[in-house]
């Protein structure tokens, strides 16, 4: 994942998702969470301007719970929780305004 400042992304991500936070040399971070791969990320010096072309969707067991903590991390909420035949979901944003959802169903 390019961005700004990867020491401070991956410590949110290894919150989130559970892993041990590495940092290494030239400024990359990186964590591997239990059961999931490695979210490596590099620095980059523009911000994030425009929608991500791929995003992580978690599937929690209760969507709000899962909003809290991670706001209380640092994420955004954006709108509201969509739900359909297939289950529910909520957008969010990480603290470098990548966007992933909250899954469940």
């Amino acid at each position: 994942m390019d961005c700004r400042d990867p020491r401070s992304l991956v410590r949110f991500w290894a919150a989130l998702l559970g892993g041990e936070p590495v940092d290494r040399a030239r400024g990359w971070s990186h964590v591997e969470a239990p059961g999931s791969v490695r979210m490596a990320f590099q620095p980059v010096p523009e911000d994030k301007v425009v929608k991500n072309r791929l995003h992580l969707d978690i599937e929690v067991d209760d969507i709000a719970a899962a909003v809290a903590a991670a706001v209380a991390l640092g994420a955004t909420a954006v709108g509201r929780t969509v739900t359909d035949e297939q289950g529910a979901f909520r957008t969010m944003l990480d603290p470098g305004g990548n966007e992933f959802c909250f899954v469940t169903g």
